[in-house]
C-alpha cells in the first residue's frame, strides 16, 4: 500500500469516474481504460496498483488475471455488487471490495415496476389497447400478498422496506439468518422447500456462487403456486433457466421479470424472448444516469481509507461472494 498509488479507471465510459478522483484526489495519477483489450498492458507498464472496474460487454472476455493476479495491482474495487466475474482470487495477494448498495433503491424500484405490471395486467391492457380493444378488465393489489427475498443485502432490504409500505408480508433467506428490518420472518436457505408455496412474488437478490447457482429449479418451481411472478434481479444462473422454460409451458407459474440470464446478451433465438408472461429486460435494472458517479465517489472515500492505511469498506469475502 502506497499513499499516493496508480490508479487505473476501467469502464466504457471512464471520464466521470476520473472527473469525480480529479476533484477528491487531486494530486494521484489516475489513467482511463475504455478497452477490455488494452488494460493488461496498462496494468503492466504503469504498474498500477489499485484498479476501479465497472464491467461491460463489448464482445471481448473480462480480463480477470489482468487485474486479480496482476504483480503490482493490491486493489480492485468493483463499481457494482457483483464479484463472480473476478472468482476465484487469493485475499491475500489482492483485497476486492465492491460498492453494494449504490444501485438498491433502483433496483427496488424496477422489482415494483414488475410486480406491479403483473398485478394491474399492464401488458394485457397493452395488447388491447394495440387493437382499439375496449375490453372488460380488472387489476389485482399486491397488499397482502407475500413476498419471497432470496437474499437480504441491500437491494433485498430495500425491496423489503417499500414491501411493508405496500401492506405485504416479507419472508426472506439469507446465510446467516437474524432478523432483519422490514421482513417478517428470516429463514435459512435449507428452509426453501417450505417457503416456495407460500409465495405470490419471488425475488431473487443474491450473489451467484455454488450454493446459489440453480437454487430456483425444477423443485422450486413445482412447489410455487399457479399464481407465483418470479423476479431476477440477481446473476444469470441462479435461476434454472432449462426449469423456468418447462414451468412456463405448463403454466406452473404466472409469469416472470428477467433482468439476468445465463448467457448475455440473451441469444437472438432463445426462446425465453417468445413469452408474453415474461419480461426481459438487458440487465439494466442498477443503470440510471449518475450511477457510475455515485460508485466513484464510494470508491473515493475507500480510497481515503487506504490511503491512509485504514480499513476497507465493502470488501468481498471471495467464499461468500459479498
Amino acid at each position: 500500500m502506497s499513499a499516493r498509488p496508480t490508479i487505473v479507471v476501467s469502464s466504457d465510459a471512464p471520464d466521470g469516474p476520473m472527473a469525480v478522483l480529479a476533484k477528491t484526489h487531486p494530486d494521484i495519477t489516475v489513467l482511463g481504460c475504455d478497452s477490455y483489450e488494452a488494460l493488461p498492458d496498462l496494468i503492466s507498464k504503469s504498474d498500477a496498483e489499485v484498479v476501479f472496474t465497472i464491467k461491460f460487454d463489448r464482445g471481448s472476455l473480462y480480463p480477470r488475471a489482468a487485474l486479480v493476479e496482476s504483480p503490482t495491482v493490491r486493489w480492485v474495487s468493483v463499481g457494482g455488487s457483483g464479484t463472480d466475474h473476478l472468482r476465484p482470487w487469493d485475499p491475500a495477494r489482492v483485497t476486492v471490495t465492491n460498492s453494494a448498495g449504490v444501485a438498491a433503491d433502483m433496483m427496488a424500484e424496477y422489482v415494483f415496476g414488475a410486480m406491479l405490471s403483473f398485478s394491474l395486467g399492464l401488458r394485457g391492457f397493452a395488447r388491447e389497447q394495440a387493437a382499439r380493444n375496449w375490453t372488460a378488465g380488472k387489476v389485482e393489489p399486491i397488499q397482502g400478498k407475500t413476498l419471497l427475498i432470496l437474499g437480504l443485502g441491500k437491494t433485498g432490504q430495500a425491496v423489503a422496506s417499500r414491501a411493508k409500505a405496500f401492506g405485504m408480508t416479507t419472508l426472506g433467506v439469507r446465510a446467516d439468518p437474524k432478523p432483519t428490518g422490514y421482513i417478517d420472518e428470516v429463514h435459512a436457505m435449507a428452509d426453501l422447500p417450505k417457503l416456495w408455496g407460500r409465495a405470490d412474488f419471488i425475488l431473487c437478490a443474491v450473489p451467484l456462487l455454488e450454493s446459489t447457482r440453480g437454487i430456483v429449479g425444477r423443485g422450486a418451481f413445482a412447489a410455487m403456486k399457479p399464481s407465483a411472478v418470479l423476479i431476477d434481479v440477481s446473476r444469470g444462473g441462479v435461476v434454472d433457466e432449462t426449469a423456468l422454460l418447462t414451468a412456463l409451458d405448463g403454466g406452473r407459474i404466472k409469469g416472470a421479470a428477467l433482468d439476468v440470464f445465463a448467457t448475455e446478451p440473451l441469444p437472438p433465438a432463445h426462446p425465453l424472448w417468445g413469452y408474453y408472461n415474461v419480461i426481459v429486460t438487458p440487465h439494466c435494472s442498477s443503470v440510471y444516469d449518475g450511477w457510475d458517479v455515485k460508485s466513484a465517489r464510494m470508491f473515493a472515500d475507500n480510497l481515503t481509507r487506504y490511503r491512509r492505511g485504514e480499513p476497507l469498506a465493502n470488501v468481498v469475502d471471495p467464499g461468500r461472494g459479498y
